[in-house]
């Protein structure tokens, strides 16, 4: 292929894609749909874990992004269909495009000026590991960042996961996700 019809190649994919670079999210803790390992496992409810957040990175948000929010699920929790929250932080800066290992403590002593934790299903707020229950075929744990056109959403300290969620999608222009999975025995 000549350089010009390289070039005329990348243009069009550039057009037809709006970018040449996709919005991505990646970790250098957890491999797309590999194993989440044992130092991010909550520690309760009967799992031993270490319950550190995972390092997370983003890049190529949209055009437009003025924040981030991330939010961590299990959709195969046995809830009745809702899943389970891990991890809810939001109003991270726009000129944040990664969070170091261990972010997600209860204190949020990591986490970028401005941002918040919501409550996670454990009650509490910052990184609750994976913990699904023993003999299930391995859970899905979906890490989402989600960049927002805006500086930051309203919700009142407390707020839940749904109603942080609600706001988010609300003012999301964009999305990237990272899938690990994680099961136990015993």
């Amino acid at each position: 292929m000549t350089n010009l019809a390289k070039a005329v190649a990348l243009s069009s994919m550039t057009l037809a894609c709006g970018s040449v670079f996709a919005f991505q999210l990646s970790s250098p803790d957890i491999a797309p749909n590999a194993t989440i390992a044992d130092k991010q496992v909550y520690k309760g409810f009967g799992c031993e874990g270490g319950n550190v957040s995972p390092a997370l990175s983003w890049k190529a948000p949209p055009k437009g992004t003025r924040s981030f929010a991330l939010m961590v699920h299990d959709p195969d929790a046995p809830t009745g269909g809702a899943g389970w929250w891990h991890w809810v932080v939001y109003n991270l800066p726009a000129d944040a495009l990664s969070l170091p290992e261990g972010a997600g403590s209860a204190d949020g002593g990591k986490l970028p000026a401005g941002a918040a934790q919501a409550k996670t299903d454990f009650g509490t707020p910052g990184w609750g590991g994976p913990c699904p229950p023993v003999g299930d075929k391995p859970h899905h744990y979906v890490f989402t960042v989600y960049a927002l056109k805006v500086e930051k959403i309203d919700v009142p300290e407390g707020a839940t996961a749904s109603l942080v969620g609600f706001m988010v999608n609300a003012n999301a222009i964009g999305k990237a996700t990272l899938t690990g999975r994680y099961g136990r025995r015993k």
